[in-house]
């Protein structure tokens, strides 16, 4: 029995473990064999013959009679030798049986090869090795600067030697096992080959990161991709159109360095590969069915993707630099924080392709979540519920990928319910270099992309000075966005020909760099070399697509010189086309409503689901639905009752009512519910303003991530592409929005006056102007209060359209509301306008439940309308000449100001008034 059971131990703890190539795998391999498919029939010992007890058995019964056990069974009791039973099991997934392996028969007289299963188990060890860590010894860098520090066990000299394979072993023949599609149509390669493939595969100039992914599927899709033999030869086409475009991104930049050289254009120079990379995205991404891509990027490259990816016209951007002045209003802004929005034929696919590059302010990844929640808005216009049809790149640099908190916040958006957009394609222009700051000194992690790990985002490191490799490395991010609708990161390794800008010194902090790269050739210059060697094109040819683009420059440059204005509407990203045309710049139309719709939208928020019966509603939440009937039938509503009241009947508009924000769904002061949940089965809900009417525009509402930066970005983004669309973030605590404060300056104050960009998104700031505490006292009023103009000492002419044309020429609108209606028609405003405007509102809490905080129904109907300032209504109202104080205020503190007034009996003697718009002019209001 002893014999048996050491036969059956083929290969000891001891021997697992020296399969490892350091301690670092082990978990990794133990955690694989852990997760490995339960296969029933393998699990049975009668099936599998592989149990002490199995084997105890047949020894007992042959004892009795040797006729009794298979003939194997009483070769092996007869003469010590073992040979292994039938196995009537199925082989699990990635498992080999015995009589497959090269070298071992499976009726051998002896015990089976203990070294030839151990080089077996070793070559499947390294072929993961090579899946795992061959990016980390792969040739990704084009200066040869930047070499990975790996321990010198982890060359690829080390890892064979670690495994006791010699030279001799070279030519032995070994089964591939199913997680490696190295040998194509072939099941055994030699060991050599084995290895070569494997070089060339994950060492050369692609470095693949994916191993990380909890997806055997997905990871599987990736190794057939990037494994398979001959999966990267490219056809002679294939390879002039990427010299034509390289010619082309090369060219622009070479253009102009010569008629402009001394100003700032943050060009591609050493990453011009970037332009043939997004260019074979878009084609691959269109041939997939994608109509419309959405990119974001910061200015490095900038004009060059206008010029040669979204093909803005030639002479729109040499404009640029003749310093002209604008035919429209507004500040304008550097030309390489520009944007656009083009529509035109992809010639490679021969479809219709929409282009968008949002505008972006030097905050390098601002722009991402401004991105991602155009492209959902687009995506929900569109009733693209999958992302099949419109899509979103980003374009980063390496510092500000791994350095910016925002990129973290955005990656977290990418697979929640209500803001993924089902993948983005994220390039990282990889300069090697921050302005003047070494990686060495601006990151903990390995690569600059180590933040794309979190979400599972498989990572393509690639050698910007090799196009062939990142055309394919693009072809696959792309075809994993179409398949998997999830995020991936294509990291294009090159460098920074000059400074940070054109005219920036980078001697003085990277001379060795710099000494390097003075001495390299163009990544154009080693292609054209390249494929003029192997023949696929002439000298003559090369030179004469360079003058081909070249003359196409020089016309555009001299039709530039003919424009006398700019034109900054020829920059909008989201152009909204009708909304302005045959309407009253100055007419608001009414928001007050016909007293039934209010009556229908208030029982519909008062009631609970239709099936009631079956669907266990909270008993405190029952007693606030029959808080809202009641109140309905007073006539009479409190906060959350306006507010609903406000979306309800937009919602009857045909208006889509999107509200998003941390806790939205209760309220942070659990005043609003408008998700109820059933207590007794998960994920039951309902939401009773999206059953308001049968025809009705859905209604949003989502709970996001803990993040103010991001999720505002997103809304504003959002907020861009339908003019007809109420969008509101509402903050956790007023005090919090300071965390998004680079969306609130750089965007939302600003967007319309450098980028004739308009938005109608509403900010909610609940506690606003009420006192808890230093971090939950304010919303930081007087921030919003100063930039609100340029010039606060200037207002319109007095004339009927004062107050429509003082909201026109504001950055936007700021509120502190004292009642219920106001709040709704202020949020009604936002639509009625013939134009958008940001609205900033001090939500508070106190009056959410004040018992004066209520309004009539009266106040809400047809004729009636937003208040700038409510004047006094009491006594002091009826008697002037006996006012000894007006005062001024908004907010909360009216309530507090009116129990004083009633306390010392001054209500004859003193008037109040509220500033319910705070910013405003009151000339037409008051008189002296």
């Amino acid at each position: 029995m002893h014999r048996a059971n050491s036969a059956l131990s083929m290969a000891s703890p001891k021997k697992i473990a020296s399969l490892l190539i350091n301690g670092s795998n082990r978990g990794k391999i133990l955690s694989a064999l852990a997760s490995r498919p339960y296969n029933s029939a393998a699990s049975e010992p009668f099936l599998n013959g592989t149990t002490s007890n199995y084997v105890e058995e047949m020894y007992n019964n042959w004892l009795r009679d040797p006729s009794s056990v298979h003939t194997s069974w009483d070769a092996y009791f007869r003469s010590n030798t073992y040979s292994a039973p039938p196995n009537l099991a199925p082989a699990m997934r990635n498992m080999v049986p015995l009589s497959s392996v090269s070298g071992f028969s499976g009726v051998s007289t002896g015990a089976p090869d203990e070294k030839i299963i151990d080089d077996h188990l070793a070559v499947q060890a390294i072929i993961r090795s090579y899946q795992i860590r061959g990016h980390s010894i792969a040739h990704l860098d084009p200066l040869d600067i930047n070499i990975p520090e790996v321990p010198e066990n982890s060359t690829t000299k080390a890892i064979h030697a670690s495994f006791n394979f010699g030279e001799h072993d070279m030519e032995r023949q070994f089964k591939l096992p199913s997680t490696t599609f190295i040998g194509g149509n072939e099941t055994h390669l030699s060991l050599r080959e084995i290895l070569n493939r494997l070089e060339n595969v994950y060492c050369n100039k692609i470095g693949v990161e994916f191993m990380f992914i909890n997806s055997l599927e997905q990871c599987n899709w990736i190794r057939k991709r990037f494994e398979t033999p001959s999966v990267m030869n490219m056809t002679s086409e294939e390879k002039r159109l990427i010299l034509a475009r390289l010619t082309r991104a090369t060219g622009f930049e070479a253009f102009l360095a010569k008629k402009f050289s001394s100003e700032k254009r943050f060009g591609l120079e050493g990453c011009e590969m970037m332009i043939p990379a997004l260019k074979q995205l878009i084609d691959v991404s269109t041939e997939l069915g994608v109509e419309s891509v959405i990119m974001g990027m910061p200015h490095r490259g900038r004009l060059n993707t206008l010029a040669n990816v979204c093909r803005k016209p030639l002479h729109h951007i040499f404009t640029q630099f003749a310093g002209l002045e604008a035919a429209d209003d507004g500040s304008g802004d550097v030309k390489y924080h520009l944007g656009t929005y083009i529509e035109r034929l992809n010639r490679v696919t021969n479809k219709n392709i929409r282009l968008a590059v949002v505008a972006n302010p030097s905050h390098l990844e601002a722009v991402d979540p401004i991105v991602q929640g155009k492209t959902r808005a687009e995506q929900f216009y569109r009733g693209d519920n999958e992302g099949k049809k419109v899509m979103s790149i980003l374009i980063h640099g390496d510092a500000a990928f791994c350095g910016q908190g925002v990129v973290y916040e955005t990656m977290h958006l990418s697979d929640l319910p209500d803001y993924t957009t089902h993948g983005t394609i994220h390039v990282v222009a990889n300069n090697q270099i921050g302005f003047t700051t070494d990686p060495r000194f601006s990151r903990s992690s390995p690569y600059c992309t180590d933040v794309a790990r979190v979400v599972n985002a498989p990572i393509f490191h690639v050698n910007a000075d090799d196009p062939e490799a990142v055309m394919h490395v693009c072809k696959v991010a792309s075809e994993w966005r179409a398949t998997f609708h999830k995020d991936v990161v294509i990291d294009l390794v090159g460098y920074r020909r000059n400074g940070h800008n054109e005219i920036d010194e980078p001697m003085f902090t990277q001379p060795l760099m710099y000494q390097k790269i003075k001495k390299l050739k163009t990544t154009l210059d080693l292609y054209a070399d390249r494929l003029i060697a192997e023949g696929t094109v002439t000298v003559e040819e090369v030179k004469s697509v360079a003058e081909k683009y070249e003359k196409i420059c020089e016309e555009a440059f001299e039709l530039a010189k003919k424009e006398t204005h700019i034109k900054y509407k020829d920059w909008l990203d989201s152009p909204w086309s009708g909304f302005f045309e045959g309407k009253d710049p100055c007419k608001v139309s009414p928001t007050g409503l016909k007293e039934e719709t209010l009556v229908h939208i208030g029982n519909r928020f008062s009631s609970p689901p239709p099936n009631a019966a079956e669907f266990v509603i909270h008993k405190g939440l029952l007693r606030v639905l029959a808080a809202r009937a009641d109140m309905v039938e007073k006539r009479i509503a409190d906060w959350a009752m306006a507010e609903a009241m406000a979306f309800g009947s937009l919602l009857k508009e045909g208006i889509h009512v999107r509200l998003s924000g941390q806790d939205v769904e209760r309220g942070t002061f659990s005043h609003r519910h408008h998700v109820l949940h059933h207590q007794l089965v998960d994920k039951a809900t309902y939401t009773s303003l999206c059953h308001l009417y049968p025809d009705q525009a859905p209604y949003s509402v989502s709970n996001s991530s803990l993040s103010e930066y991001a999720v505002l970005g997103f809304e504003h983004g959002y907020s861009m592409t339908n003019p007809n669309a109420l969008v509101l973030w509402e903050a956790q605590f007023g005090d919090f929005a300071n965390t998004a404060q680079c969306i609130i300056d750089q965007f939302i104050s600003s967007g319309q006056a450098k980028w004739v960009r308009q938005s109608g998104l509403v900010m909610l700031l609940p506690h606003g102007m009420e006192g808890m505490g230093p971090e939950h006292s304010s919303c930081r009023f007087e921030r919003f209060l100063q930039m609100s103009s340029d010039d606060p000492d200037y207002f319109p002419p007095e004339s009927d359209e004062f107050a429509v044309r003082q909201l026109h020429d504001i950055n936007w609108i700021v509120a502190n509301c004292t009642t219920p209606a106001n709040y709704f028609h202020i949020l009604r405003r936002q639509i009625a306008l013939p134009f958008r405007k940001p609205l900033i509102v001090a939500t508070p809490k106190s009056l959410l439940r004040h018992p004066e905080a209520r309004s009539s129904f009266d106040e809400m109907s047809e004729n009636t309308e937003f208040q700038r300032i409510i004047p006094e209504c009491g006594s002091a109202s009826s008697n002037a000449s006996n006012v000894k104080k007006l005062i001024f205020c908004s907010g909360r503190v009216y309530y507090d100001l009116t129990k004083a007034r009633a306390e010392n009996k001054l209500e004859a003697d003193v008037a109040i008034a509220r500033v319910e718009q705070v910013f405003i002019s009151l000339k037409d209001y008051i008189s002296y």
